[in-house]
């Protein structure tokens, strides 16, 4: 019951912190937002004793990620007058609420009809760092150094291009 009652809390906080990221005029307001999204997320992480998955969440995420974009943030010194005026900004959202509302009334419906399931509570070493370690490392070892060398590639693209734009100026 208690979990339940928590997964319906980091939830509506996940959910509310999504709004208030698209909603958010200023930046900073979006970014926070976003930490609060980031945190709801680590908490539903733990209530399925993914512990690894919510550590990392907390930490690399919530925590260095965000700090990096707040830093950013704070760097450009954002003010109101800097941000462009938005003209029909409420009927971009209210369009998007149209088409939203018929896709969450039908994955509402799908989820009603799934037939239920008596959840159980996963074994001691589930989502743990030995378990990942060995799993990511036997199984799905190509695929991790795959998306290595695409990040690698990614960072050095980025790298050149910046370059590129340095000389140009």
């Amino acid at each position: 019951m208690a979990a339940e009652f928590l997964f319906y809390v980091f939830a509506l906080l996940a959910v509310a912190g999504a709004l208030g990221l698209i909603l958010a005029r200023h930046p900073m307001n979006g970014a926070i937002s976003l930490v609060v999204t980031m945190i709801a997320l680590a908490g539903l992480y733990a209530l399925l004793s993914a512990k690894l998955i919510f550590v990392l969440q907390l930490i690399v995420y919530a925590g260095a990620i965000m700090s990096l974009i707040l830093f950013i943030i704070m760097f450009l010194n954002i003010r109101k007058e800097d941000l462009p005026e938005e003209r029909g900004r409420w009927l971009y959202y209210i369009g998007g609420s149209a088409l939203l509302i018929p896709v969450a009334l039908l994955l509402i419906r799908a989820v009603k009809t799934l037939p239920g399931v008596e959840t159980t509570i996963v074994g001691g070493g589930f989502g743990g760092v030995k378990e990942v370690g060995l799993l990511l490392f036997s199984k799905w070892l190509l695929p991790f150094e795959i998306v290595s060398i695409l990040l690698l590639v990614a960072l050095v693209g980025a790298v050149v291009l910046a370059g590129n734009r340095r000389s140009e100026s």
